[in-house]
């Protein structure tokens, strides 16, 4: 019987993604705390920013005329701080300003108090030639109004949340969050504080992948329901996926992919659904599955990734969160790749492409970890972020790679 072929990623993913409908439910939140999550309508300024002329220093407001040279006198008229409103300048005069106050009618730039010298008699001398429009922010030229500042499908950050708050927006309309359920397969796993370590049974291992991706869906935004370790018994998988399926939008599983005796999943999603088993040609990360489980009035989709501890992490950050940025429609979903220079060799090109753990050192260059197994989750702890190698591809020290970081993978 012959294998089937696998399946590259750059063909994978676009069938994925075409699965990846944006859920049709939005919320109103408050823009304190919408963080990270997905707009679901464009963000149109209804003022402009800043809303008036203003000043971009502690000093005086003047006319340029009067200060062509250094050594102009001027009377100071009036004192403008921020949040109020000074009156007409005339020629001669100068007004005491703060940053951010309005710019009074008749004045045309702004001196730093430290460029000037304070007189008696209420006067001051400006110690250099003023230009026109010097240190004077004009109104708009950071928002306009009826300009799009936020475009619907952008996953706030900080600094987007400040641009709404600034053009008045006290809640924003958001995309509601991914419902998540998560369960792990294998009669072999233990939870950890359920067995200490030195009464651990033969064969035994800590399950370490729900942790992970367990931590990965809360920073993508998902409700998560954890349902624990899932017995190796068909009917156990049955009725968990059943359940699952009917109050939820995405069941993730870690292990049992596989064609094994004991790997349960595929024919009970098949039983509940549809379920395709793709060999993918990357490493690690080989077995992953998708499907859908029917439910009342539709379907919840379904994705198994490998057990393996580095296969699952990479997996789930290659497939899963594009899969769930798109389903809270999330228009970009890509990651950057960098351009960075390995200090190491990687002599052995392999049939897939590589993922490999690496870390950036102090000359500017890429370390890669020695042992790229994917049960060494001590890789993912080491490295920074990995190097996307295509397959076949050898690597010498001096060779330019991908790079890509996890801080912008698992923001």
């Amino acid at each position: 019987m012959n294998r089937p072929s696998l399946l590259s990623l750059d063909d994978a993913l676009p069938q994925l993604l075409a699965q990846a409908h944006t859920l049709p439910e939005t919320q109103w939140v408050s823009t304190f705390d919408a963080d990270g999550r997905v707009l679901a309508q464009d963000v149109v300024a209804g003022l402009q920013v800043p809303p008036h002329d203003n000043s971009s220093m502690d000093g005086y407001a003047l006319r340029a005329l009067d200060c062509v040279q250094a050594g102009a006198v001027l009377r100071v008229t009036q004192r403008i701080p921020a949040g109020t409103h000074g009156t007409q300048l005339n020629s001669g005069e100068a007004a005491r300003i703060f940053t951010g106050a309005p710019i009074p009618p008749g004045a045309d730039a702004v001196v730093m108090q430290e460029d000037c010298e304070v007189l008696e008699g209420g006067q001051i001398k400006v110690n250099m030639a003023v230009p026109t429009a010097q240190w004077i922010r004009r109104s708009g030229e950071d928002v306009t109004r009826g300009a799009t500042v936020l475009s619907r499908g952008t996953r706030l950050t900080p600094a987007e949340l400040g641009l709404a708050a600034s053009i008045g927006l006290a809640q924003l309309q958001v995309s509601v969050r991914p419902r998540v359920a998560l369960f792990s397969t294998g009669d072999e796993l233990v939870m950890p504080g359920d067995v200490a370590p030195e009464a651990m049974p033969a064969g035994a291992i800590y399950n370490s992948n729900r942790f992970f991706l367990r931590a990965m869906l809360k920073r993508l935004g998902c409700e998560v329901s954890d349902l624990g370790i899932v017995p190796d018994k068909r009917e156990a998988t049955i009725a968990v996926l059943r359940d699952a399926a009917m109050h939820h939008d995405l069941i993730l599983t870690s292990g049992g992919v596989s064609v094994g005796e004991e790997d349960h999943i595929k024919p009970a999603v098949q039983s509940l659904g549809e379920l395709s088993l793709w060999q993918l040609s990357i490493k690690p990360g080989k077995p992953f599955a998708y499907g859908k489980v029917n439910r009342e009035g539709g379907v919840c989709h379904f994705m198994g990734l490998p057990g393996n501890p580095v296969s699952s992490f990479v997996t789930f950050l290659l497939l899963v969160r594009p899969f769930l940025l798109a389903m809270q429609g999330v228009t970009q979903t890509e990651v950057k790749r960098t351009q960075m220079t390995a200090h190491f060799d990687w002599p052995r090109a392999d049939k897939r492409r590589e993922f490999l753990r690496v870390k950036r050192n102090a000359a500017g260059g890429l370390d890669v970890f020695p042992n790229q197994s994917s049960g060494v989750l001590t890789s993912a702890v080491w490295g920074d972020g990995v190097v996307d190698n295509p397959s076949g591809q050898t690597i010498a020290r001096g060779d330019s790679v991908r790079f890509i970081s996890f801080e912008e993978w698992l923001a």
